[in-house]
Formats: C-alpha cells, structure tokens, sequence
C-alpha cells in the first residue's frame, strides 16, 4: 500500500498523472454514410469543446484491492475490478481498459468526466474511449497515431461491446478541428483538416449553437428500421447519395467561407434525415429550429442520427444581438431546452503527463 496522502487527502499520492483529452462532435453533415450498410461514404464535422476528460493516476501494486479504480465521475460510480475479468458496470470504459491494457506492475485510478450530458448525440461516448485509449497507450508506451487510436475506440465499439457506429466520432475526437472524411471502404477512411483564414474560424466559432434537447437520445426501434431499409437498398441508395453530397457541399461553403451557403446545406441535411424516417427529426427538434428560423438562423443541424433526444447545431447569423434573443427565445419555448456553451478545437486527442 502506498504510505503517503495527496495534498487535498483525496487518497495516496500518484507516482504518476496522466492527463488525457478529446474533443466532442457537432454538425456532422453527411451522417449515416460512415456506416458498414452504407459501404463508402462522406461526412463533414466540427470538433468543439467541452472535452472529454480522462486522468489515469498510477500507484504501487496492491494499493487498491484490484488493479483498476475506475471513477465514472458523471454517474457517480467509484469501484474496482481486474482487466481481464470486468464486472460490466460501464461496459464501454472496461472493455477498453481491457483492450488496451495496464501495466502489470502497478494499480491505476482512472477518472473519467464530461461536461456534457449523456446521450446529447455528440458522439460522447466515442470521446471517451479516444482519450482512455490516448492515456492508456501513453502509460504503456506505446505509439499509436491519432487514426490509430480512432480505428481501435471504433473496434471496440463495434467489435467487442456489438453497437452500430459509424467512424466519423471517433475520428473527430482524435482529429479535433473542422474535418472533411473520405471513407473509401467501410471501415477505411482518411481526414482532411480544413484550413480557412482565421476570420472565418473566428465567425463560425462566434455563430455556432449547441443546444441540448433535454432528453437523453438512445437508438430506437426507428433507428433499427432505418438501418434494415438502407441495408435492403445498398450503398448505392439515392437516401445515402443525398446525404454524401451533402457534405461535400458543406466542405465547399466552408472552405469558400460562405458560412450562409453552409447554413443551407445544414438545413437540406436535416431535411434528408427526415427523408429516412420523420422520426429522425423530432417534434422538439422542430420546435427548436422554428425559434432559429423565427430569429434569422442560417441553418440547423440535427446532430448524430437523429430521433427522440439528443441536440441540435445551430448556425447564427452575423447579428449578436439577434443570437442572444435566440438564445432567449429557445429558453423561453421549452424550459428542457440546455445551452451547452461550446468553442471551436483546432486539436484533437492531447496526452501529456503532469
């Protein structure tokens, strides 16, 4: 057992701190094509804070009665377990302790937070297993590069736990920055970080609203019916099509700086969305955009794949004053509606020892 106490007597001191973070994921335009049943596929996306926050705290062995501490800080769940026999509490956190692995001379407490609520369709949870893989692979030397980090957070999601996921989370969380992705196979892709003068960063940093519905978003039974149909259609699905030459639009309006054009193509995304099942857009939803539109919004953006919960991008325009009547005017037509403040993340995945 190790002798000596932190200084706010949280426990033993550390022979080590590990610190880890991720951004999480907005706007994704051309969502649904990262996806095996869609086979190839392109989506834009936007990493923002509030980070996801990993700290992995090393000890001498023994000084837990298992190897792993691990502390869910959002869920208030503080317990122990070894590597190879997790309890299943929070299976995603334990499979890739699991995965990736601890040093087998030494205890690890892991603390994992996110200012974000879960299940606000920001691609959280991939965050998450991005920056315990970043501080994992760092404790055990290892170097794995950012795409390397995305692919195996996206294995263990897919392959181990069983979920549907695209790739798109994943790599956003470890590429940070406004991305346009090429997936050429399934699972196969590459990242371009697009690069615009600063001034129009600046804007959309500015003009770029994440509102939190209020509700925990959780695949549904729409999900799964939509899923089976695209399946039956193919990759070469005009639903699917739509949806790709959506985000290349989006990269175009982006890179043009036309933040208004880019709007557009939000709005037109969503509306594909709906075109995958009316489900997908909810009736909070758009409540929610009626008030933007009502108050000169560009556009609007039903994060992640949509349905009952979860959140919406927003994209102002260039008026502040009328940005904080909306922001008023959302508060105002559904006391569940959460502002969650956000700020553009030129970086993805950093690690770094304290």
């Amino acid at each position: 057992m190790s002798g000596s106490m932190s200084p706010m007597g949280e426990g033993p001191f550390p022979l080590r701190v590990i610190n880890a973070v991720a951004p999480i994921r907005v706007c994704d335009v051309g969502g649904w094509t990262d996806t095996w049943f869609s086979g190839h596929g392109n989506v834009f996306n936007i990493g923002v804070s509030p980070y996801v926050e990993v700290q992995v705290k090393v000890h001498p062995i023994g000084t837990y009665p298992d190897r792993v501490l691990l502390v869910a800080e959002n869920f208030g769940a503080r317990y122990t377990f070894e590597p190879a026999t997790p309890p299943g509490h929070h299976p995603l956190l334990e499979t890739t302790v699991a995965e990736i692995g601890v040093p087998e001379n030494a205890s690890v407490e892991i603390n994992v937070y996110s200012e974000v609520p879960a299940g606000c369709s920001t691609g959280t949870s991939a965050a998450v297993a991005v920056a315990l893989i970043g501080a994992l692979d760092f404790l055990n030397r290892g170097r794995l590069t950012p795409y390397e980090i995305a692919m195996r957070a996206h294995h263990i999601e897919t392959e181990r736990l069983g979920e549907q996921s695209g790739i798109q989370d994943q790599l956003c969380a470890a590429y940070g920055g406004v991305n346009f992705i090429e997936m050429s196979s399934y699972p196969h892709a590459s990242v371009s970080q697009l690069s615009v003068p600063n001034v129009v960063s600046w804007e959309l940093d500015r003009r770029l609203v994440l509102l939190y519905l209020g509700h925990t978003h959780v695949s549904s039974e729409v999900h799964e019916r939509v899923i089976a149909r695209l399946e039956r259609a193919g990759e070469g699905a005009p639903q699917l099509e739509q949806l790709r030459i959506a985000a290349r639009a989006a990269r175009d309006a982006f890179c043009a700086g036309d933040l208004a054009g880019l709007g557009r193509v939000m709005i037109e995304n969503t509306e594909a969305q709906a075109g995958l099942h009316p489900g997908l857009v909810s009736s909070q939803a758009r409540a929610a955009i009626s008030i933007a539109a009502d108050y000169g919004a560009l556009g609007w953006k039903v994060n992640g794949a949509g349905g009952e919960g979860g959140s919406l991008s927003i994209l102002c325009g260039p008026d502040m004053s009328a940005k904080r009547r909306l922001l008023r005017g959302l508060r105002e037509v559904d006391p569940l509606f959460q502002i969650i403040p956000t700020s553009l993340s030129p970086q993805g995945l950093r690690v770094w020892e304290a």
